[in-house]
């Protein structure tokens, strides 16, 4: 049985992801991530401590983080931790502690033109929809399971899914 490795980040990127292929079809996406924790002493001072990350996307989650990791934008990384390890040219031990990311979550993008309030509030319509969707999904499997679920929600949540809405990563 694996042993439990898990971890959650959420913070933003630090520079635009690179994707790369080492091998013939094995995608990899690198970005560094910076995560701020805030804290108050006991005399009343905050103070700001700032912890950076290196994520690694592989396969078609690679490709997706490419797009969408924009320095500064916020991310949200699900994953489990790696350690890489080597010897270096003077026959060092030496060892590097990476995030390989299962899942991303991005806020929504931020720009100074006048369509910002638009651009969010269209990611922010996506969420929702998406979340609907998801319900729409839960409220069906409850259904077959016996349970039951008022008409109007099941109607509502069904014009969701055949709008034919993107299926994209959630935004937080």
């Amino acid at each position: 049985m694996n042993q439990l490795n898990s971890i959650i980040l959420e913070g933003n990127v630090v520079r635009q992801g690179e994707l790369s292929e080492p091998a013939k079809g094995f995608k990899v996406c690198k970005f560094p991530m910076a995560v701020n924790r805030f804290t108050k002493s006991s005399n009343g001072d905050f103070s700001e401590e700032v912890s950076f990350f290196d994520v690694e996307a592989y396969g078609k989650m690679a490709e997706i983080c490419e797009k969408n990791t924009i320095k500064g934008r916020g991310v949200r990384v699900v994953g489990r931790l790696k350690q890489n390890r080597w010897k270096d040219n003077d026959g060092k031990n030496q060892s590097k502690i990476i995030v390989v990311a299962e899942h991303c979550e991005y806020k929504p993008k931020a720009n100074a033109e006048e369509g910002t309030k638009a651009e969010g509030s269209k990611e922010i319509r996506k969420e929702y929809s998406i979340e609907k969707a998801k319900e729409s999904l839960d409220s069906a499997y409850a259904k077959a399971d016996g349970y039951s679920v008022p008409e109007e929600e099941t109607a509502d949540e069904t014009k969701v899914i055949t709008e034919g809405q993107e299926k994209e990563e959630a935004v937080f």
